[in-house]
């Protein structure tokens, strides 16, 4: 029976796990918080939890044209309550059970789940403590914590990262967000929307910029319209906490003034002191481990996954990760990771969510291939819940129609996202998506509809 250790609880470790356990390996997880690791416990979890909060909210503030009347304040804004006791608490016990219910999973699989710091002594023993663990297959799944900066160093108190979020028992009255990148604007999304006074700190012209230009364009627009303070071409220097708020002094001369201030600048790999130098594994830039399309790193029979490992840091990929590593040593018919297939989601109100090719391949030449764009505002399900901003885009080959890519700006775009993710995936054509039956009225319909765009003006 092959021996296999994983050292992490995370989407890589467990996902990992349980396909170890399905092809009849011996399996032993180590984690030292909690199986689920910081995606269940702190990050993904909580965060998506607490916008599912927020989320609502907009919809009771934004209802007034469905006939929903919300009281206003005397400053004329609505008087919606929100109860960071009621819901951070909330917040915990969901990531707490889910962190239980796949820790129950893993044992009922027969997965050994070993509370503790890992540390690999050679490629075949991980130590834990006192304990020695000898191992065929080690696979790396340590994860990846939020960076600080020496001129901002996050108290838990008004300085923060998001780990300290669901500790406070107010919500912050004028929030400062520094980083504009995906972790930056949910969170700036949600506090806004939760009625905070939000200013977002962006380094570039504009936010998200590693996201679709029209989507992020979009999302500012909204993000503006709601009242957020966007500070584009900047950087912050310092952020001090006075005692009573914070202060952030910023790159262009500017300083901005409020009660509380989160970071977003970054993570950094937990690779630090395992032992994975010393047994031979090669980190990359930044300490990530390096790794290839098969989980590989640079030492026979030890893989990686997941953030530690700086492969587009999404829970989808870690855990895909971690299942192509298994298959790989286990000896099961594995195909290596395919990026351009990966579907992302960045949880604002409204949601962004992109797979595959983007305009930008397009434009710059780098595919052969076509697009169109559709506003929601068009669609009749989108009317009838008064969506007014967002749109679908589609992108196929030039000549042959196959759908290379999308990208959707609306509400629950990450579950209409997976139509196109499935396109894809399969080397559907835009004929396929076409003639596939849509509910009306839908906001799923917009996607067979740009399909159907696509097709009539294919080149005869």
């Amino acid at each position: 029976m092959t021996k296999v250790v994983i050292i992490g609880g995370g989407p890589g470790g467990y996902e990992a796990a349980l396909v170890a356990a399905q092809l009849g390996a011996d399996v032993t997880v180590v984690e030292r918080d909690g199986i689920g690791g910081a995606c269940v416990l702190t990050d993904c979890v909580p965060s998506k939890s607490l916008i599912a909060t927020s989320t609502r909210t907009t919809y009771v503030r934004e209802s007034e044209s469905l006939g929903i009347n919300v009281p206003s304040g005397p400053d004329g804004k609505s008087e919606v309550e929100v109860d960071p006791n009621t819901f951070n608490p909330r917040i915990k016990r969901l990531a707490l059970a889910q962190s239980e219910d796949t820790r129950a999973r893993l044992v009922k699989e027969g997965v050994e789940v070993v509370a503790g710091e890992a540390r690999l002594v050679d490629p075949h023993i991980v130590a834990v403590g006192e304990r020695r663990i000898r191992a065929d297959v080690i696979l790396i799944a340590t994860g990846a914590h939020p960076r600080e900066l020496p001129t901002a160093e996050p108290d838990g108190v008004r300085i923060l990262t998001w780990r300290h979020l669901y500790d406070l028992d107010e919500l912050p009255e004028k929030l400062i967000v520094v980083g504009s990148g995906v972790t930056g604007a949910e969170f700036a999304s949600a506090y806004q929307s939760l009625g905070s006074n939000v200013s977002l700190v962006s380094s570039r012209d504009h936010v998200m910029p590693t996201q679709d230009a029209d989507a992020a364009q979009a999302l500012e627009e909204v993000f503006t319209r709601r009242g957020m303070n966007i500070l584009n071409r900047t950087r912050a220097e310092s952020v001090t906490n006075s005692g009573t708020g914070v202060r952030a002094t910023l790159s262009d001369g500017r300083v901005v003034e409020g009660t509380h201030c989160l970071m977003t600048v970054g993570m950094i790999p937990n690779t630090e002191g395992i032992g994975l130098e010393e047994a031979g594994v090669r980190l990359g830039q930044g300490g990530f481990v390096e790794v290839d399309r098969v989980s590989r790193t640079t030492v026979p029979g030890v893989y990686a996954a997941g953030d530690c490992t700086g492969v587009n840091m999404l829970a989808s990929v870690a855990a895909m990760q971690g299942r192509i590593a298994m298959w790989h040593a286990l000896g099961e018919a594995v195909s290596p990771l395919k990026l351009s297939t990966v579907a992302s989601t960045v949880f604002t109100h409204p949601e962004l969510a992109a797979v595959g090719a983007s305009e930008d391949d397009v434009r710059s030449g780098r595919i052969d291939g076509r697009s169109v764009t559709l506003p929601l505002n068009t669609n009749p399900r989108a009317k009838m819940n008064e969506v007014n901003e967002g749109f679908v885009k589609l992108i196929c080959r030039q000549h042959t129609g196959i759908v290379l890519g999308g990208v959707i700006v609306g509400p629950r775009a990450s579950e209409l996202i997976l139509a196109v993710s499935v396109a894809v995936q399969q080397n559907l054509t835009v004929d396929d998506l076409a003639h596939t039956f849509a509910v009306y009225p839908s906001l799923s319909g917009s996607v067979t509809e740009a399909a159907r765009s696509l097709m009539l003006a294919s080149p005869e």
